[in-house]
């Protein structure tokens, strides 16, 4: 089924003709008429100008004119135009402001352009178009794309963000249809030599002093020491590159370091492909000066621009494997591979760098004999006749599965099921759902006793007349900027008591009503709650959401677990703190792995799994997105993370965060284009939804019976005779023994 968006004429939405994609909706875009339909925002005064600050700020492009908002006391004050009847449904405008500040004290700030949004049933909405940083400067334009989902009965957009008593100046507002994007150009692969080490060298036996192709990165000393590192790779490398010959034990030492930054390093610029993924891996020690646990990281200096090519955390004196990945999109002048990290003083130790380009399919085809043995079970059909004697001879046999009852869900908000498009593509193509922010502690209670959960109970009624589960996300966000100022400004006190009500009413009000909770977000990466109630608050929460919904299996969930890209986020450190919860009592039921991945490679991905898997609690991949501006790569990025997840027996479910454009945290992360065309990682997702079912045909054999392995989920099955044709339906659940369904014609 192809997926379009289908677009009510603007006569029927609001009464007016349909606008020339090409031209701008806002009227007196350049104040050549003064401020003709053009108002303050919040009670703030709009002025017209000529010029300002003694003829330096000057109109631009010839323009007569510029508007200002002053006396501005509040950061959303600003200058606005109502465009309602002017803006449709369901398409995909672009926005370009022409914008600088103007203040005494401040030089720079962020503006932001926002939509208002009214519905007919009087709900608010503010959508934010784009923001940047303007200064005093220069004018400087801030563009953004928006789309509204349901039906407008008021739209006004505005220009908002400096602090109080900053001025905004707009120069000029351009609203337009947005130009469909042309479709990404599949990037060329070939003569791509997999498994190739870019880096020269790597083993150190070049020139007397083995150290032909690197160069010290600062006046630090390289030297090469003949043996005592390790002799086989990291098994992360050795995962992707199979047989390898061994290491020779060489590695290089840094000493006389006197930045972070220093250490060894090489240019690779000609070795490296664009839109290839390349896997990192290597050894690193660090010297006896070590104090605490330091920091060692692969980075790359892509001309200006810093890339993470992998990280840990040495702790002691063992050589500990490095491990990540990285991709280039655009083409640089210079690219510089370095290590780096270890406090000053601290001798490091570099052993088997390896940089090489990741095979993919490769990969995939391990995967998919991993999956067969993971997600299918061996049926056997037992087919008799009406009588319980044979059945007919010449009987043929027609199985083909209906859904697969693998976990795929997706991210959903409320404003998205205003639009049928969505909610179609939605309802079809999954069959889990989370709640991008409606449950969120800072969404149903944004100023203290003033609760909303109108739009949850929306989200949860449409889940329920579709067959959807849902996840509760989330009961509490350690991170302290999700946290809403009123509970920020509690004392210890009325701290205990706001997190008490939070979890008897959230829980009470929706018990047995999602299948999993995230109990408090992101504990590797925030400490609010225990920084404020001590060690103990976290295991409470855990203890008190079961006694409230004992049905519900509770999560910990974290960003960049998965990447090893993240010393704060790694397998060793999420089981420290699961354990720490059980060993407090906290019934723990899952371990919650974001997915935010960038340049996923799957062994690097898989290693976190197996490690993660000892614990034996199932593990869910919970906001899965890849970004990539190449669509084809964002698909390939986007299968990695599917087939990795599917394929790893401890994962029992999968999460997107989300998959329509403009309505993704990430940019360059979907599936589906703003009016409703899928892009080629919305078909790859499709392509897999139907590897993943099991259909097979053919005839009885002697024993009157019909064998296949299938994925896990309903089927039918129609059995055709001489005389008549039957149907029935059968379940495939998880098992090791063959599963044997009897059927009477």
């Amino acid at each position: 089924m192809a997926y379009c968006a289908i677009h009510q004429s603007l006569s029927e939405v609001s009464g007016v003709r349909l606008h020339d994609g090409d031209e701008n909706i806002i009227l007196n875009p350049n104040f050549d008429d003064g401020l003709d339909n053009w108002s303050g925002r919040g009670g703030c005064k709009i002025l017209l100008h000529e010029s300002m600050d003694d003829g330096k700020i000057l109109p631009l492009d010839g323009g007569k004119y510029f508007a200002s908002a002053t006396e501005r006391t509040q950061s959303w004050n600003g200058i606005q135009q109502e465009i309602t009847g002017r803006v449709q449904r369901k398409l995909a405008y672009e926005v370009t402001a022409t914008v600088r500040i103007f203040g005494k004290a401040t030089t720079t700030a962020e503006v932001r352009a926002t939509l208002y949004v009214q519905t007919p049933n009087g709900r608010d909405q503010y959508i934010g178009i784009g923001k940047l940083q303007a200064s005093d400067k220069d004018w400087v334009q801030l563009q953004g794309k928006f789309l509204i989902n349901g039906v407008a009965s008021k739209a006004v957009i505005f220009i908002e963000g400096p602090p109080v008593d900053t001025d905004i100046l707009l120069n000029s507002l351009v609203v337009k249809h947005a130009e469909k994007s042309s479709p990404s150009t599949p990037p060329d692969f070939e003569n791509v030599l997999y498994g190739v080490n870019v880096i020269q060298n790597s083993n150190l036996d070049d020139d007397s002093d083995g150290l032909s192709g690197w160069f010290p990165l600062g006046p630090c000393k390289l030297s090469v020491a003949n043996n005592g590192a390790p002799r086989v790779l990291p098994s992360m490398a050795r995962d992707s590159l199979g047989t390898h010959e061994p290491l020779n034990g060489r590695y290089i030492l840094v000493t006389d370091r006197t930045q972070t930054w220093m250490g060894p390093a090489q240019t690779i610029t000609d070795k490296l492909r664009l839109h290839v993924t390349y896997q990192v891996s290597a050894w690193v020690r660090l010297g006896p000066q070590r104090n605490g646990p330091q920091n060692v990281n692969v980075a790359l200096g892509v001309d200006s621009q810093w890339v993470n090519g992998g990280q840990v955390e040495v702790n002691d004196q063992r050589w500990y494997e490095i491990g990540g990945s990285f991709r280039i999109e655009t083409q640089p002048s210079r690219v510089m591979v370095y290590v780096q990290g270890p406090s000053s003083g601290v001798d490091l130790m570099v052993a088997g760098l390896q940089i090489f380009p990741v095979d993919r399919k490769a990969r995939f085809k391990h995967l998919k004999k991993l999956t067969d043995k993971v997600r299918k079970r061996d049926v056997v059909l037992k087919i008799s006749g009406s009588d319980g004697d044979s059945a007919p001879l010449g009987s043929f046999v027609k199985v083909r599965q209906m859904k697969n009852s693998f976990p795929f869900g997706s991210c959903v908000m409320r404003t998205n099921i205003d639009n049928e498009d969505f909610v179609d593509f939605f309802v079809k193509n999954f069959n889990w759902a989370v709640f991008g922010n409606e449950l969120k502690w800072y969404w149903t209670e944004p100023q203290q006793g003033n609760l909303n959960y109108a739009d949850a109970d929306e989200l949860l009624d449409l889940c329920k007349k579709n067959g959807m589960e849902a996840r509760g996300h989330c009961i509490f966000w350690e991170v302290e900027n999700a946290v809403q100022s009123w509970v920020r400004s509690l004392n210890t006190n009325d701290l205990t008591t706001a997190v008490q009500n939070r979890l008897n009413g959230l829980l009470t009000r929706y018990k047995d009503q999602f299948s999993h909770y995230d109990v408090n977000n992101e504990m590797l990466h925030g400490s609010f709650y225990q920084d404020r109630l001590g060690k103990d608050i976290r295991a409470y929460m855990f203890k008190t959401a079961n006694q409230l919904d004992p049905a519900a299996a509770l999560f910990v969930n974290d960003y960049n677990v998965e990447s090893a890209a993240d010393i704060r986020a790694t397998p060793d450190t999420y089981i420290e703190q699961i354990l720490g919860l059980q060993d407090q009592g906290a019934p723990v039921g899952g371990i919650g792995l974001q997915g935010h991945v960038s340049t996923p490679v799957g062994p690097v991905i898989s290693s976190a799994l197996d490690k993660l898997g000892i614990l034996g609690l199932p593990i869910w991949f919970t906001e899965v997105d890849v970004s990539a501006a190449n669509e084809y790569v964002r698909a390939d990025d986007l299968e990695v993370m599917l087939r990795e997840a599917y394929a790893h027996p401890a994962v029992e479910g999968i999460m997107l965060w989300g998959f329509w454009e403009l309505f993704m945290s990430r940019d360059n992360a979907h599936l589906v284009n703003a009016e409703g065309d899928l892009n080629e990682a919305g078909r790859r997702y499709l392509k897999l939804m139907q590897e993943w079912l099991s259909h097979a045909h053919g005839k009885l054999d002697e024993q009157d019976e019909f064998k296949f392995r299938g994925f896990h989920g309903t089927y039918s099955i129609e059995i055709i005779t001489l005389t008549k044709k039957i149907s029935q339906t059968f379940t495939v659940e998880k098992g090791d023994s063959p599963l044997v369904v009897n059927i009477s014609l």
